[in-house]
């Protein structure tokens, strides 16, 4: 829905940043303009950080997790690099890793000090979302301490960016810090930095969006400079825009689209994403979901859909994981199928599934589609929730293996890219599993949790009690201050097939419930009311590519059950579909192998260092 919004709208329904968050403070100056900072107000809004619970659970341990990690990491350690170009005393022990100043040789293969800092400004980015979950001052501290310490390593030339790799890789990270430094931990000194940044940066960046093709067509010392990621930097230039009502970001913004040779062909429906680098190329989606919630281009927004459904349809796994060695592969020869005998990286974790929930969204946020939701939990429970924890060292998960045989392994470097988004990334957890419309609530990924409101001075509380995707059962029990008229929209999965049951206090709605939809539940909703939700599960399996049609994977609901074994087993088909499950905490199946043997069928998120196969061989 596009339109003009006065300044009051605005203020109440927009949802602006890189989380979808927007509030009165962050805009202190504009109280009184007029001016609409978006064109386009999407039907549905995110609620906020604090207004999410999370319950005991693999979310809510990862998010615990990454908190830790991030307070209690040294801060002398994450400015070093910054003071010791800046000529400032350094003290602390190098990060190590990427993040480091020297070390790098593309020759030698090594990537030690490969970005220094890059990932700085995710962590500041992380511990801000964090905050506004949490509420702990201890956060709100360190994010004010490493803010104020960053700020005094920044000259007025950015001199940090001299001869450095990748300027727009890092400054887009760093943008990301400043921004939600200021949005959520409320930092009075995070926007005049990021101003003073940008206003430098510049000089380090190129005159638009220049895809990886452009930058080795051009001059360079060597290939590392060529990997810089100029068109992932729109989505949060016009988050700046949108919380300071600064034209300047806005130029910038406009000026890195990468119309040319990436969103005007998406938008005609051509398929530019084969040998493009998979994730800066999923991240740029968010980009032109931006230009199009902030200037109302549906040019943006066609460009958006349609290279998602291109990612869908031609470069995913059935664990809705995407680009093995980090790249997009050309559809329709059978690329999925052979990269399982060549290659142990076949997704890039954290990374791509930050990117992954960040555009299904704005997407669903947009158009109320719950096949964004199946995809979003489908990423969820297959991919990041089986990724393991960031070591204190900065030893961290980085590749999904989806190989013949594969097995979990950490990354070879400290401090990778994946060590910046996956706090950030669980920290959105909150953003991703309910969002408000103008009449109600949309239920859309089932985990224990609860969300807390108020509408038109009423109370309203709801909560989760489910062991789900290992149980087909959800109950939502509703609290309220007062009898209080909305819609709970639920989301109905596509698989949950034939017959999915929703009853309200125990009687079962008349309506017809579709998968693939989100069931709209109308009432004037009191305290105690309950829903209950049953989702049919029966497995299925699916097909690698069409190249491949006897690789296959077994799935219950949205997990892949992958088969724990030393080497890649086969199975009859219908074998295979007359599993058993061994109802463990570990949501084990049991199947009979095509030699005679059990085969334990596990999902991802409980694995842990024994071999396992994503695809197993199926004779008929």
């Amino acid at each position: 829905m596009k339109h003009e919004i006065d300044r009051r709208v605005f203020i109440k329904g927009a949802s602006l940043s890189a989380s979808g968050l927007c509030a009165l403070r962050s805009f202190p100056a504009l109280a009184n303009t007029a001016k609409p900072l978006i064109a386009v107000s999407t039907p549905l809004t995110l609620f906020a950080y604090g207004d999410v619970q999370l319950h005991d659970g693999l979310m809510k341990r990862q998010f615990d997790e990454n908190h830790g990690r991030f307070l209690n990491l040294n801060e002398d350690r994450m400015l070093k690099v910054f003071r010791q170009v800046a000529g400032l005393p350094a003290p602390g022990e190098d990060m190590g890793g990427w993040y480091d100043l020297t070390g790098f040789s593309l020759e030698r293969g090594d990537f030690h000090g490969f970005i220094a800092g890059h990932s700085f400004g995710q962590y500041v980015s992380g511990l801000a979302r964090a905050y506004a979950v949490t509420g702990s001052q201890e956060t709100r501290a360190k994010i004010n301490r490493l803010v104020k310490g960053y700020g005094e390593t920044l000259d007025s030339k950015a001199t940090f960016f001299v001869d450095y790799r990748l300027p727009a890789y890092t400054y887009d990270k760093l943008s990301a810090g400043l921004i939600d430094a200021h949005e959520f931990a409320h930092d009075p000194m995070a926007l005049e930095i990021h101003e003073r940044l940008t206003r430098a940066i510049v000089a380090y960046l190129p005159e638009k969006a220049l895809s990886r093709a452009e930058q080795r067509s051009r001059p360079h010392k060597n290939t590392a400079y060529t990997w810089d990621e100029t068109y992932t930097l729109p989505e949060n230039l016009f988050l700046s825009y949108q919380r300071s009502g600064k034209p300047f970001y806005l130029d910038l913004a406009r000026k890195y689209l990468e119309d040319d040779t990436y969103f005007n062909p998406l938008a005609e429906g051509n398929n530019v994403l084969p040998f493009e680098h998979a994730y800066s190329h999923v991240n740029a989606f968010s980009s032109a979901m931006q230009a199009y919630i902030t200037l109302g281009s549906e040019k943006h927004l066609h460009a958006a859909r349609n290279g998602f459904d291109m990612l869908q349809k031609t470069q995913s796994f059935a664990t809705g994981g995407w680009g093995p060695n980090e790249a997009f592969g050309e559809p329709g020869i059978g690329q999925l199928g052979d990269s399982l005998s060549a290659t142990h990286a076949s997704f890039e974790t954290p990374c791509g599934a930050y990117g992954h929930f960040k555009i299904t969204r704005y997407l669903l946020r947009v158009t109320k589609d719950a096949r964004y939701g199946d995809s979003m939990e489908r990423v969820l429970y297959n991919t990041i929730l089986g990724a393991w924890p960031i070591q204190a060292d900065g030893t961290s998960f980085y590749y999904s293996d989806y190989a013949n045989t594969g097995k979990k392994d950490w990354y070879k470097d400290k401090w990778p890219c994946c060590s910046g988004t996956f706090p950030q990334l669980a920290a959105d957890y909150h953003l991703s599993t309910y969002l408000r419309s103008q009449d109600g609530v949309y239920v859309n990924l089932f985990t224990p949790s609860s969300l807390s409101w108020t509408d038109g001075g009423t109370k309203l509380r709801l909560t989760q009690v489910t062991k789900y995707p290992l149980d087909n059962k959800i109950e939502i029990q509703i609290s309220a201050s007062q009898p209080h008229e909305h819609t709970i929209y639920v989301r109905i999965p596509e698989w949950a097939r034939p017959t999915p049951v929703v009853m309200v206090n125990g009687k079962r709605i008349a309506d017809a419930i579709e998968p693939g939809h989100f069931a709209a539940l109308r009432n004037t909703w009191k305290d105690g009311d309950r829903i209950e939700i049953e989702l049919p599960m029966p497995l299925r399996l699916e097909a690698v590519d069409a190249n491949h049609p006897n690789v296959v994977a077994l799935l219950q609901g949205p997990v892949v059950l992958m088969a724990v074994a030393e080497t890649q087993p086969t199975f009859d088909a219908q074998s295979l579909l007359r599993a058993r499950p061994l109802n463990n905490a570990a949501g084990d199946w049991s199947a009979i192998s095509t030699v005679g043997g059990r085969v334990t069928m596990r999902p991802f998120m409980s694995i842990d260092k024994e071999s396992y196969s994503t695809y197993v061989r199926v004779t008929s």
